[in-house]
């Protein structure tokens, strides 16, 4: 029999707040942190709206680990200890092995990378900074959570573009399921708001003009933001012996891989996941309250995503509520799963389900409940996330109530 998987802690930051109460708050509210950026450097964009964190809190890292980390590894790093601290976990020499931790990213360390070009191409400077290297490598954000919190146990880092989170609390619930480990730290982080990744994403054409409308009739893409959500996942029987608050029950993962095209996606590959997921936490379609949908706001995403949740939950689909958080903290590509979790999670803890925000107009094509503009109470046991990326990469996390 499988081991089951709880969560004991969570933690996060993202242009909403600066940790995960304050970033829950804001999401009940339904407030849109969706805004210009606050970056001279983007002065040639044509597109500068995103969901940029506006000063970070106070992390006490010391500059010496500060000069070798990239941004994205910051955010990591800062929600994984709010993380741990919420789940009232250390670690020692007891079981320093048997605590481990992976992190999704989606873009990795381009901050670096242009602080580097810049020196070279443009300052003319001679060479790359010392720690070039272990900025922007996209594991880096792993082994500094591991570095910080003494984990030494599993670490690694996954990347799946915007599906990275779901697919690294996958991979960590597969741990602790095999063995490997009592505790996983897992989750996503992203710093996607510097030039060059922006400059590439207004190439695709998918950026919206003004604010990201998943669902709604009158959306015209999506717009890119930064964060961190991380999860301490546990074996129930570890968090049950050391007397943990369990917040929630991972319940399942479901993964599947469309294997059609590097950028549109198929209603096929994420009705797969979906299936897979509530197989694995052997669920039935009617068992499921709440799902956080991966709700981009391109046309494409949205309608194709509405198709795939009808095929597989039937005439529940009209039952479930649904919204798209993205409409309030923006798509932070690896990050948005793990911020998504935090959704799920206190959804599950509050009976509060949290609204699609900036939505206008009723969208036949998305004619299932998105939970506009207002934040609703219900009753929630079972909550589904999804997570869908370019290269048809998808990953879904069940989580329930215990």
């Amino acid at each position: 029999m499988l081991k089951r998987v709880v969560i004991t802690g969570i933690g996060g930051l993202c242009g909403l707040g600066t940790d995960a109460s304050a970033i829950w708050s804001e999401m009940r509210a339904g407030r849109s942190a969706i805004g210009p950026i606050d970056n001279p450097l983007l002065h040639d964009l044509k597109v500068k709206i995103g969901c940029e964190i506006k000063a970070l809190p106070e992390h006490g890292i010391d500059r010496k680990q500060l000069v070798s980390m990239d941004r994205f590894s910051l955010l990591a790093v800062i929600a994984a200890r709010e993380a741990m601290q919420h789940s009232g976990l250390t670690a020692h020499a007891d079981n320093t092995y048997r605590m481990g931790t992976i992190v999704g990213v989606g873009v990795c360390g381009f901050e670096a990378v242009e602080e580097n070009y810049r020196a070279i191409l443009i300052e003319k400077k001679n060479r790359a900074g010392i720690f070039t290297v272990p900025k922007v490598m996209p594991g880096a954000a792993s082994g500094q959570v591991s570095m910080h919190l003494g984990l030494r146990g599993p670490v690694f880092g996954v990347t799946s573009a915007c599906s990275s989170a779901n697919h690294a609390i996958a991979s960590a619930v597969d741990q602790i399921r095999l063995g490997r480990a009592d505790v996983m730290v897992a989750g996503g982080t992203d710093a996607p708001l510097v030039w060059g990744v922006l400059k590439g994403w207004e190439a695709l054409r998918v950026l919206s003009p003004d604010t990201c409308r998943p669902f709604s009739a009158d959306r015209q893409g999506l717009i890119l933001g930064e964060g961190a959500g991380m999860a301490v996942l546990e074996s129930y029987d570890h968090a049950v012996a050391r007397g943990a608050t369990i917040l929630a029950e991972i319940a399942g993962t479901g993964l599947s891989a469309d294997a059609s095209d590097i950028v549109a996606p198929t209603i096929e590959g994420p009705e797969a996941a979906m299936r897979f997921c509530l197989a694995d936490a052997g669920l039935n379609p009617e068992d499921v309250d709440y799902l956080n949908a991966h709700g981009t706001g391109t046309k494409a995403n949205d309608q194709i995503e509405t198709a795939a949740i009808k095929r597989v939950f039937g005439e529940h689909a009209h039952s479930l509520s649904i919204s798209s958080t993205k409409s309030m903290h923006a798509h932070c590509l690896g990050a948005s799963g793990g911020l998504e979790m935090i959704a799920c999670v206190m959804a599950i803890r509050e009976g509060i389900v949290p609204p699609t925000a900036n939505f206008r107009e009723p969208d036949p094509d998305c004619d299932l409940d998105v939970t506009p503009n207002v934040a609703r109470e219900r009753k929630v046991r079972v909550a589904i996330s999804n997570g869908f990326a370019f290269g048809g990469t998808n990953a879904v996390l069940a989580f329930k109530a215990v």
